[in-house]
């Protein structure tokens, strides 16, 4: 795949259209939850995983950080900046982890970083929750299902990308 400078510079319209495609997705899917004790249960972390492994880290920082802060903007404002933050992080340490690794290595790098991104994740709106609402009760409430999340996000993240071959599509619209 090619360098991240070359895909932004290379093809401007393509890197802005798909990165702003990820985003509405993350917004979009930050529109509903399940309810679960302590607040609700997203499938936007399968879109900030999946896309932090294809995109650059700034565009990852973009659909992660940026995207999630709109979805809870306009649906939900108080963690908003914990979403900022949170995501934005996860998807840059992905994103970032998996730019570094040679091409022959990119899979298992890759289920390393989603790993820690999930981990990020939790750590982080655990932290944020506790803050957010003056109650670490509040964020212990939540914590199992946080982990759900972003284990199913980063399950279905490398699914998405490599058996469904998510990330050869990607590189042929680059590429081609």
């Amino acid at each position: 795949m090619n360098q991240t400078a070359e895909l932004r510079t290379a093809h401007p319209v393509k890197w802005v259209t798909i990165t702003a495609m990820f985003m509405a997705m993350n917004v979009a899917l930050s529109s509903f939850g399940i309810p679960v004790p302590g607040g609700h249960f997203y499938l936007n972390d399968i879109v900030i995983a999946a896309a932090a492994i294809l995109l650059d880290p700034i565009a990852a920082f973009m659909v992660g950080g940026v995207g999630a802060f709109l979805g809870d903007f306009f649906f939900y404002p108080a963690p908003m900046f914990v979403s900022l933050v949170t995501h934005g992080l996860q998807a840059v340490l992905i994103s970032w982890m998996v730019r570094k690794a040679p091409e022959e290595k990119k899979l298992p790098v890759a289920v390393l970083a989603v790993a820690l991104g999930a981990v990020v994740n939790v750590v982080g709106y655990s932290l944020g929750r506790a803050f957010i609402y003056s109650t670490p009760e509040y964020a212990v409430m939540k914590l199992p299902f946080q982990i759900l999340q972003a284990g199913i996000g980063a399950v279905l993240a490398v699914v998405l990308c490599w058996p469904c071959r998510l990330r050869k599509a990607f590189q042929r619209i680059f590429e081609g």
